[in-house]
C-alpha cells in the first residue's frame, strides 16, 4: 500500500521538472536496435499523436539515459496512463493504470532506474517496443519525461502546445 501511495503522489516532481538552465554535455550510447513490424489492425493507439512502428524500420534502443545533474536536458511528452490509453500496459511501478487527471510521469529506462525514483509511476521503455505491451509503438528515446495531461495543466502549458517540449530537470533528495 505504501508503494502505491508513494508512486502515485507525483506532484512534488513538478518542482524538479522545469529548471531552465544552460545545458551540459550528456552522453549515452545506443545498446542495440529492434526491427519494427506493422501492428495488427486497431492495435496501435495514436492518442496524443503517438507513433506506430513501421514494418522493417530499425529502431534504436538504450539501456541508459544521459547522466542526471542539476540541469538535465529532456523532452517532456504527453502520455495517457489510463486503460486503453496510448501508454500501453499498466504502470511499471504499481501495475496499475492512472487517470489522466493525476499528475504522473514515466521516465526513459535509464532514468527510471528500476523504480528507484519513487515518485515516478512508470518507465518509458527505451529497450523494447513494437509489441502489444508497448502498444506497437517504437522504443522511447533515452531522454523522455512522459507526463499525464494533469502535469501539462499544472505546468501552465497552453493546451495547443501539449505534446513535446524541451525541459530541464534534476533529482531532489
Amino acid at each position: 500500500m505504501m508503494k502505491q501511495v508513494i508512486c502515485s503522489t507525483v506532484f512534488p516532481l513538478l518542482c524538479i521538472l522545469l529548471l531552465f538552465l544552460s545545458v551540459e554535455a550528456q552522453t549515452c550510447s545506443p545498446s542495440g536496435k529492434i526491427k519494427g513490424k506493422t501492428p495488427p489492425p486497431g492495435q496501435c493507439n495514436q492518442e496524443n499523436d503517438s507513433d506506430c512502428c513501421k514494418d522493417g524500420k530499425w529502431y534504436t534502443t538504450y539501456k541508459c539515459s544521459p547522466p542526471v545533474s542539476s540541469q538535465t536536458k529532456a523532452t517532456l511528452t504527453l502520455n495517457s496512463f489510463e486503460r486503453d490509453g496510448d501508454g500501453g500496459a499498466p504502470s511499471e511501478c504499481d501495475n496499475q493504470y492512472h487517470s489522466d487527471d493525476d499528475p504522473v510521469v514515466a521516465l526513459s529506462t535509464g532514468w527510471y532506474d528500476n523504480g528507484k525514483r519513487a515518485k515516478v509511476v512508470d518507465e518509458c521503455d527505451s529497450t523494447m517496443g513494437c509489441d502489444s505491451d508497448h502498444d506497437y509503438q517504437p522504443p522511447c528515446p533515452n531522454n523522455i519525461v512522459d507526463a499525464s495531461k494533469a502535469v501539462w495543466k499544472a505546468l501552465g502549458v497552453p493546451e495547443n502546445d501539449w505534446g513535446g517540449m524541451d525541459i530541464y530537470w534534476s533529482d531532489t533528495d
